[in-house]
């Protein structure tokens, strides 16, 4: 069996910041922030307070509550997943172990929502005059980072193989 330091559990470290900054943020915004209330930073940008009870984009957010422990489940089992899968990435492959390192921590962020309150805390909201990107946390920013590391990976991967 490998020590942590030759695997993706290496970035262990990351993992926990990332959930603490993940909880801290939501923390802040429940206790400074009215529900659906927000604080406007920039003309474009503002910190919201709202909740998602479905998944991205509010994805099934009015089914009527069994979502939560689904997506609670699917993020119980990604997460295992994951996990299961860093302590096999070996030490070269950096992409690849940071990538589900930024995933996994994301989805436990998240998870921790859904099993504390029953749904997401979201308060990150980019808008322009009368066009709003759906609002979100930094759970949701790293596990985007993360995807878009995993894709990168898969593409630099395949490059390498047909060389």
């Amino acid at each position: 069996m490998r020590s942590l330091r030759e695997t993706g559990w290496r970035w262990w470290w990351l993992i926990l910041l990332l959930i603490v900054l993940d909880q801290a943020s939501k923390q802040w915004v429940l206790h400074k922030i009215p529900y659906q209330g927000s604080i406007p930073l920039l003309p474009v940008f503002e910190l919201a307070h709202v909740y998602n009870t479905g998944a991205a984009f509010s994805f099934l957010s009015d089914a009527g509550g069994w979502q939560r422990w689904f997506f609670t489940a699917i993020a119980v089992v990604i997460s295992i997943v994951i996990a299961i899968w860093l302590s096999r990435v070996g030490r070269a492959q950096l992409k690849l172990s940071l990538a589900l390192a930024l995933v996994l921590a994301g989805a436990i962020g998240n998870l921790i929502d859904r099993l504390v309150y029953g749904h997401v805390i979201d308060m990150l909201h980019v808008f322009y005059k009368s066009w709003s990107y759906p609002v979100f946390n930094l759970a949701d920013s790293v596990i985007f980072i993360g995807a878009v590391l995993l894709i990168w990976d898969s593409f630099s991967s395949t490059a390498e193989v047909k060389t």
